[in-house]
């Protein structure tokens, strides 16, 4: 069967996406789009090369205009700018909007069976615009956000334990950004709660650490990851492509679970074929719960500034 995969950002963070699902053979094809042309045709032919030791082949291809995006099965946005030191958050927000907004409507006109994978920042309110804009089933609009946020709490706990690398399972809920929840009662290795394994000091650093990951990252590159929500994303798109009905938490939009409606944010979700298949609501503690209020609220105080702008009429 052939699978078609658009990449729109050909960044570090695209191209790392692209690189690891060409290496695993995920996808009969990637596209990749860049506002820049020939960031995408450089990217496409260094990732097509690398595909000659791949045990599968990939088709890598660069195109420079939007309607060479169509008859895809899952399209990946990664595309935004950084905020710079004069701009507000709102600042931020609008223009981000502004380049996913057009992007998800050049995806409804050019792929209108694909699934789309939010991953521009801020990435919850992001995914709640592709929602909007494109009026897509809420199954088909899926934020990536625990999928890396897990990963980076795995991390965190391997460097505690030393021991079950690829044995450990982590639960990242709410805002993919301050108002992240690491939750160690859902987090096990090899099915251990980690509150077993290590002490409450151990558990508040795996937290801490956990949230500021990407801060970390930012400190000593100076600049955002790029491999590992390169790799995230990836697994999402083979959990997709392959029917594999994934556990992930990812951001999606809330109809009535836990307690709340019109807001993106990270939950945990299954993940396969028709994109979402079931929303799972698990019993969230008394602190959790709060947190997850705040999250809620932050969120959608972002939303009402691009109400507030008239930006969904």
């Amino acid at each position: 069967m052939h699978t078609r995969v658009a990449i729109i950002g050909a960044g570090a963070v695209g191209a790392s996406c692209a690189y690891a699902l060409a290496l695993n053979g995920s996808c009969s094809e990637i596209i990749l789009y860049d506002i820049v042309p020939d960031i995408a045709i450089g990217k496409a032919i260094d990732i097509a090369q690398s595909t000659h030791y791949s045990q599968r082949g990939t088709r890598i291809r660069a195109v420079s205009k939007p309607s060479d995006i169509e008859g895809c099965d899952i399209v990946v946005i990664t595309a935004g700018v950084p905020r710079k030191k004069d701009m507000t958050r709102a600042d931020l927000l609008k223009i981000n909007a502004g380049i996913v907004k057009e992007i998800a409507l050049n995806v409804k006109r050019y792929s209108p069976d694909a699934m789309i994978i939010s991953v521009s920042n801020p990435l919850d309110v992001m995914n709640y615009v592709v929602h909007r804009v494109t009026g897509w089933d809420r199954s088909r609009v899926i934020g990536m956000s625990g999928a890396l946020d897990g990963a980076r709490m795995a991390y965190e706990i391997y460097k505690k334990a030393g021991f079950g690398a690829t044995q450990i399972s982590t639960m990242v809920i709410g805002e993919h950004g301050e108002n992240m929840i690491p939750y160690p009662k859902m987090s096990h290795i090899d099915g251990i709660n980690i509150n077993s394994l290590l002490t409450p000091e151990e558990i508040r650093e795996v937290v801490e650490n956990t949230k500021n990951g990407g801060a970390n990252i930012v400190k000593h590159l100076k600049t955002s990851a790029y491999y590992a929500p390169g790799r995230a994303i990836a697994i999402m798109v083979e959990a997709i492509l392959n029917d594999e009905n994934r556990v992930v938490a990812s951001s999606v939009v809330l109809e009535g679970e836990y307690g709340y409606s019109g807001v993106s944010i990270g939950v945990p979700i299954m993940l396969g074929y028709n994109g979402v298949k079931t929303i799972f609501e698990m019993p969230l503690e008394e602190d959790i719960a709060e947190q997850f209020d705040s999250a809620v609220k932050s969120i959608k105080a972002n939303i009402a500034i691009l109400e507030r702008e008239n930006f969904f009429d």
